[in-house]
């Protein structure tokens, strides 16, 4: 069993940035891929980023690319998630996801779910 807890998120103007963090626990984490998605009212689910534990492979979806980063620390078994220039359209519940093999971008495949945290970004 793999638990995640997501921690960083919180109110930001526009503009400014937020560093969002997933903790893992659980068996066996490096034969895991680590996603982010993130979900506004009224909105499906959307893929932002992922990695793989035992990889250097990135991914990132279109709303991300330029602006996101995802990191990984192995040291501490935590996924980042860098975020800046935010525009009022990244205001969503952000979740931090964990699915076994390679990174995909189907919310469907991620097993494991962290409670999610709120990103609200101000105009």
């Amino acid at each position: 069993q793999v638990q995640l807890v997501e921690s960083g998120g919180g109110l930001v103007q526009a503009g400014g940035s937020l560093r969002l963090a997933c903790a893992a626990s659980g068996h066996t984490l490096n034969w895991l891929s680590m996603g982010w998605f993130r979900q506004a009212p009224g909105m499906e689910r959307e893929f932002v980023a992922a990695l793989q534990w035992g990889g250097d492979v990135t991914d990132y979806g279109d709303s991300a690319k330029g602006r996101f980063t995802i990191s990984r620390d192995n040291a501490k078994n935590t996924v980042y998630l860098q975020m800046t220039s935010l525009k009022p359209e990244d205001s969503a519940v952000y979740y931090c996801a964990a699915k076994w093999g390679t990174p995909t971008h189907n919310r469907g495949d991620y097993r494991y779910w962290g409670q999610g945290t709120q990103v609200t970004v101000s105009s």
